[in-house]
């Protein structure tokens, strides 16, 4: 997956779609292999670079945050993850793709697991 993201980068530099997906491929794989920091730095990295191309309410750049949150809770960064989805994604999400879409509804249940784990939560939250 590097040698794609190299290869897209070098020859195909003007597909910036292709380049941030590769990326978030390799956060994927990260990810799963349990480099949760690496990933992370990618995570951000994608998620920046389709906001910046499509906009933060393409579905696209929506998905890359779920993504980004995901990986956000997964290393325990409450306190970044939590204002992120709901204050950032869950209002575009609902905007943009609806209330009852995939991804909306993923938005809300990551939400409620960070919620959930988070030790420092609060009545309020």
């Amino acid at each position: 997956l590097e040698a794609e993201l190299a290869l897209n980068r070098r020859y195909w530099s003007h597909d910036k779609n292709g380049i941030l997906c590769a990326q978030g491929n390799i956060a994927n794989c990260l990810h799963n292999l349990g480099r949760r920091d690496e990933a992370l730095v990618l995570r951000r990295a994608a998620y920046d670079g389709f906001v910046a191309l499509r906009g933060s309410s393409h579905e696209t750049s929506i998905g890359e945050g779920m993504n980004l949150a995901v990986s956000m809770n997964s290393s325990r960064l409450w306190e970044e993850s939590i204002p992120f989805m709901r204050d950032q994604l869950l209002p575009a999400a609902n905007r943009s793709v609806g209330v009852d879409h995939h991804i909306t509804l993923g938005i809300k249940q990551n939400l409620c697991l960070a919620l959930e784990f988070n030790p420092e939560r609060t009545r309020d939250d």
